[in-house]
């Protein structure tokens, strides 16, 4: 599901979540947002660059395993692992 970004109409009588502008999570089906949640002003749904990841070498990286709780292994030998990442075991052997 993309992200919308939304902004008011006119700055008058606009409140500060929609004249600073807002996004909302939104399905690709779903009609575009005619009024701010929290005020009722009008608002306009704002083009905005998207975010674009190339490869997937960003997702192997140990930081990037780590932050996300797993446990990263190398293999060192035959049945034998070493930890690169996480909370996990220091070395796994089968």
């Amino acid at each position: 599901m993309p992200i919308y970004e939304y902004q008011a109409r006119t700055e008058a009588a606009a409140c500060s979540h929609c004249r600073s502008g807002f996004e909302r999570l939104q399905k690709l089906a779903d009609a575009a947002l005619l009024a701010c949640p929290q005020c009722g002003h009008p608002v306009r749904r704002v083009i905005s660059a998207p975010n674009v990841q190339r490869g997937q070498a960003h997702v192997l990286k140990p930081k990037h395993v780590e932050e996300r709780g797993f446990t990263q292994y190398r293999k060192v030998g035959k049945g034998k692992y070493e930890k690169t990442a996480g909370k996990g075991p220091e070395k796994i052997s089968g």
